[in-house]
């Protein structure tokens, strides 16, 4: 009976070991999101974190003073379950909130795109594309941004042009000066919409600088090392997605036109490795981006049609 109890004890701290694991990786993972909490909620981490702990020091004292019965090691063992449980079901449950959270706000931003035929589905090709270029990056360079942070930041670094007025957006010829900076003020403009979402602190300047060019002529004439590493990889995307998405002022161009144009702008206005890395990805995988935003839209399309009903 006592090999009983201390086997269950010992079962309990490589559980508790493992909840412990778990804590870490959720709150360094919850911390570089756009979902990161506030100050509270961080000490409530921190609390949790340290309750699991201790309990990790309590297991092991009272395996090592070695005077418990087999009931204290079931419950112990019990306790290290229940610890175990709580934290995957809360790590399940803030997965599914952000995946719900995202597919909202996929889902709005097609729903506003929808009332532009030069915005339908932009964000969305830049999301995709942006998220394909970050699959392929080197772990190295995928440690420099977060994964979700990215997908939010392509997906909303057009929300400003809600702003700019139909005749600028719209317009069939090169726009005059005065439209110009109306029209560069979007990213300005974005990150103005977002500012009240105090979680959005993080990706602002990527939404900001994605017009940055590297030789340091873009909106705000920040230089190439200055420019942030998803702000660039966001403007290889959106690039892309403005020489190959039709507008109402110009045909869309092909894959293979879109790639020679990226090769002449790098290292001027794009950034050569990540030119240099997207031209690799191979062309099924890149135009498989705009058929899943085709798909999305159709979604969003029928979602469109019930609210007007």
């Amino acid at each position: 009976m006592f090999i009983l109890g201390q086997t269950l004890i010992l079962l309990g701290f490589v559980l508790q070991i493992f909840n412990l694991i778990i804590d870490i990786r959720f709150i360094l993972t919850k911390r570089t999101h756009v979902t990161a909490s506030r100050k509270a909620g961080s000490f409530l981490d921190f609390l949790i974190l340290g309750m699991v702990l201790l309990f990790c020091i309590v297991y092991l004292i009272i395996f090592f003073v070695k005077v418990q019965t087999v009931w204290v090691g079931i419950l112990l063992f019990a306790g290290a379950v229940f610890v175990t449980t709580v934290l995957l079901w809360i790590n399940t449950l803030t997965k599914e909130i952000r995946e719900s959270a995202f597919s909202i706000s996929e889902t709005l931003i097609g729903i506003v795109e929808a009332r532009d035929p030069n915005l339908n589905g932009h964000s969305l090709h830049v999301q995709e594309l942006a998220l394909l270029i970050y699959n392929n990056l080197p772990a190295g360079f995928k440690r420099r941004i977060n994964e979700e942070n990215l997908k939010y930041a392509a997906l909303f670094h057009d929300v400003g042009k809600l702003g700019v007025p139909e005749a600028i957006l719209n317009k069939p010829a090169s726009l005059n000066p005065e439209e110009w900076n109306v029209m560069r003020r979007h990213p300005e403009l974005s990150v103005q919409i977002l500012r009240p979402l105090k979680s959005f602190e993080l990706i602002k300047e990527w939404i900001l600088y994605h017009h940055e060019r590297i030789d340091g002529s873009g909106y705000f004439g920040i230089p190439g090392d200055k420019i942030p590493f998803a702000a660039r990889i966001i403007s290889v995307a959106d690039t892309y997605s403005a020489i190959t998405m039709a507008r109402s002022y110009k045909p869309g161009k092909s894959h293979e036109e879109a790639i020679e144009i990226l090769k002449r702008v790098e290292g001027k206005q794009l950034d050569t490795y990540l030119v240099s890395l997207f031209c690799t990805i191979p062309k099924e995988e890149v135009v498989a981006c705009m058929e899943r935003v085709k798909e999305k839209i159709r979604e969003q399309s029928s979602v469109s049609e019930m609210l007007e009903v």
